[in-house]
């Protein structure tokens, strides 16, 4: 067979490389092929770093006289009957497959008496000026064929060889002393037979004398006593050592098909003990298939939720690990050592790992983001949102909202809403009593999100006078992490409900897309600034990657968002965006990372002014994740708070949000251009209902009226189960009440 060219698949005739060894397409060994006369060149020898000597009637031959192949000695090769490989004249066995020849050599061969053995790399002491100086014979040379050349080596070339298994056909490494797919141990078809044995009957080779005085040595030790198996096995490895040290020293053999790892062991081992026979190896692998099928047998649908999040996480399956939070596990779960045993990959799993660990080991960072914001996953498991108790008037609302989506025409064909909604908690949880209102914040607000930005950053519900006196109170309601926070947040903030079939989202990609030729411009210019005051500029090829890659996370549902994206919104909504956010990005151990520039108002520039409504909404932002702030309403016949007649209408309500920070700084205007830095006072003036309190802070009126009528009937549903559990626990209450009101009528009556 020509080298040089393809070889065709028996099987679907494709035509592979030479150097292919199965079939590209249908992985089918390559077919045996003969080989002949055009393929010398390749021949096996070649290969092989052997440097031989060739000693005949006490002359050494000079390597020039035998480098070459004679079409003569070619033509007296024979044909292995089992692999038909051509081996030369004086090869016993074949090469290939060490099949014993079937017929004696040719009797015109020249026979060779070796009076010395040969040495490799050993320059023999002859006079400098002697024409009989040791040289290189060609591995293509007659010389270099010779048996004891072909047998060179064997206990070296033993261990690179790798081993078949007889139960599935794997072909393992020869350190190995189990197969990798099936389990079962080396050379066995059963526990009855041994690796030695199979391995030589199969490839019909008989070790040396002194190989198997050593093998029956260590195998009588089981059945001697403890001194005398020592003693044997002592004198077993040295035995071993000096046969194998003859080998390498002697005359070299071509390597066999297949060796047993236990004599490799020993021989590499000099004098130690053999290696323990496969059956303990079995044995082992029986107990410790037992003992994890056991182990799987207890596991409960929890376990395989984490087992199964572990291995998203390294494989980079987010699905698994969202379905592992959802169903109330705890992220800060540990990996034992029987749970790593039966992931079966010690590389990437370590007893005591967390999901977080291994989302830090493998560059996770968007599963990082969805686990760092469900540290407290049991009380978000218990959470009970309007929309999931009535989800059929969620979809119903959603549907409303999808269908009040347009286009505007034009130059700027950006999407936009038709309604403006404001959501607000309604006022009847203020009846309830005091242990039902928590139980009732507890599954309805992320208790996280409010405390760290209440009370660690003093970011909202900092002025006293804005949340006691004016009753503008900020919540922040409990939402899906990862991407869908902000647009979750966004329609929680108007109507109480969820992106769930990504509405919102795709009106955002649909905007930014087509109204790039607006956006984009608005974009670069505002990012060169910020660029510029971190001393950095960018080139026009740079600004275009990155304004791809916005669009593109944009179209993605669960991609996390950036201010562009926020800036967007505003304009679908044509209503001002208030961002209320920790000024730090922190890791888990709480350490500060990055800056985040996510706070501040967003104000649809882009848009007239008469276009647009002036009352905002307020978004939260902490841990990388987005959350609605809403206000509560108040009850309208104490006329004080937010109830405070702000409105004609009888049924408009107002919350105040502040415009600055706690130390008094104005919040920041994102996305204006070098001729409108500086103004930014003005503008918000201009954009929004801004009055000045008696504490002399600048807020800003987000006025709520009536509910829609949807929104209202999914309120009222969502707030009878906490009405009963307040009926239940006022009962007691009132019968003792009733008890002491009848002994006091009593009393009275006497």
């Amino acid at each position: 067979m020509n080298e040089g060219r393809k070889w065709s698949c028996e099987y679907c005739t494709y035509e592979n490389f030479p150097a292919t060894k199965r079939c590209t397409l249908c992985r089918a060994l390559r077919p045996p092929q003969l080989i002949n006369d055009e393929t010398v060149e390749q021949d096996i020898y070649k290969m092989a770093p052997l440097i031989c000597q060739d000693v005949d009637n006490g002359n050494i031959s000079s390597g020039s006289s035998t480098s070459g192949v004679t079409s003569s000695d070619i033509g007296k090769k024979w044909s292995c009957h089992v692999c038909t490989y051509l081996n030369w004249p004086r090869a016993i066995k074949c090469t290939q497959c060490l099949t014993p020849r079937l017929k004696s050599p040719s009797p015109t061969s020249p026979t060779h008496s070796f009076t010395k053995p040969l040495s490799i790399n050993v320059n023999i002491s002859e006079p400098s000026g002697s024409r009989y100086a040791a040289r290189r014979n060609s591995p293509s040379s007659p010389e270099a064929t010779k048996e004891h050349n072909n047998d060179r080596n064997k206990a070296v070339a033993a261990a690179l060889i790798k081993w078949c298994c007889k139960a599935c056909t794997y072909e393992n490494w020869p350190r190995s002393q189990k197969c990798v797919i099936c389990g079962t141990a080396r050379g066995r078809f059963s526990s009855g037979t041994s690796a030695a044995e199979t391995a030589s009957a199969e490839d019909g080779h008989i070790d040396s004398p002194s190989i198997q005085e050593n093998s029956a040595a260590c195998d009588n030790k089981n059945t001697n006593s403890s001194s005398s198996s020592s003693t044997s096995c002592s004198s077993s490895g040295s035995n071993l050592t000096s046969s194998i040290s003859a080998v390498t020293k002697g005359a070299p053999r071509s390597p066999p098909a297949a060796r047993s790892a236990e004599v490799i062991a020993g021989a590499s081992g000099g004098a130690s003990a053999s290696a323990p026979s496969p059956t303990i190896y079995q044995e082992k692998n029986k107990e410790e298939r037992r003992r994890l099928k056991q182990i799987r047998n207890r596991m409960c649908e929890s376990d395989w939720l984490w087992l199964n999040a572990c291995s998203g996480v390294v494989e980079g399956d987010a699905q698994a690990v969202e379905a592992f939070i959802q169903s109330g596990g705890d992220p800060a779960r540990h990996l034992t050592a029987d749970e790593v045993a039966i992931l079966n990959r010690p590389s990437a799993f370590v007893p005591g790992y967390t999901i977080v660990h291994l989302a830090i080991r493998f560059q996770r960072e968007d599963m990082l983001a969805v686990l760092l914001t469900s540290t407290d996953v049991a009380s978000k498991a218990a959470k009970r949102m309007p929309s999931h108790v009535s989800p059929d008037l969620a979809a119903e609302i959603l549907r409303e909202i999808s269908s009040s989506i347009r286009q505007r025409k034009g130059d700027f064909p950006c999407y936009f809403l038709t309604e403006c909604a404001t959501f607000a908690l309604p006022t009847d949880i203020e009846d309830l009593p005091r242990p039902v209102q928590k139980q009732l914040f507890d599954e309805l607000l992320d208790r996280d999100v409010q405390k760290e930005l209440e009370v660690e950053e003093q970011i909202i519900n900092w002025s006293h006078e804005i949340t006691e006196r004016l009753g503008s109170r900020l919540y922040a309601l409990w939402n899906r992490t990862a991407g869908d926070c902000l647009l979750d947040s966004v329609l929680q903030s108007t109507w109480g409900i969820f992106d769930r079939d990504n509405t919102l989202r795709r009106a955002m990609s649909d905007s930014l897309t087509e109204g790039a030729c607006t956006f984009y411009p608005r974009w670069k210019e505002y990012e060169s600034v910020q660029a510029q005051t971190m001393q950095f500029s960018l080139e026009e090829n740079q600004w275009q990657q990155d304004w791809a890659i916005l669009l593109s996370l944009a179209g993605q549902p669960g991609a996390a968002l950036e201010q562009i994206h926020i800036f967007a919104v505003a304009h679908i909504l044509r209503r001002p965006i208030i961002v209320y956010g920790v000024k730090f990005v922190k890791n888990f151990r709480g350490e500060n990372i990055g800056i985040a520039r996510f706070q501040g108002v967003y104000l649809p520039l882009l848009w007239e002014q008469s276009f647009c409504w002036k009352t905002p909404i307020a978004l939260g932002y902490t841990r990388g994740h987005f959350s609605a702030l809403v206000a509560m309403e108040i009850d309208t016949d104490e006329n004080v708070g937010a109830g405070a007649n702000i409105d004609t209408n009888e049924d408009a309500q107002t919350a105040y949000l502040p415009l600055t920070d706690s130390e008094g700084k104005l919040l920041p205007v994102h996305f204006l251009t070098a001729s409108e830095t500086g103004k930014e006072e003005a503008i918000l003036r201009d954009w929004l209902d801004c009055c000045v309190t008696d504490g002399g802070l600048l807020v800003a009126q987000q006025k709520f009226g009536k509910q829609p009528t949807q929104v209202r009937q999914m309120m009222d549903e969502w707030l009878d189960r906490y009405r009963k559990i307040a009926h239940v626990v006022q009962s007691p209450t009132r019968s003792q009440c009733q008890q002491t009101l009848s002994s006091d009528g009593e009393t009275d009556d006497e």
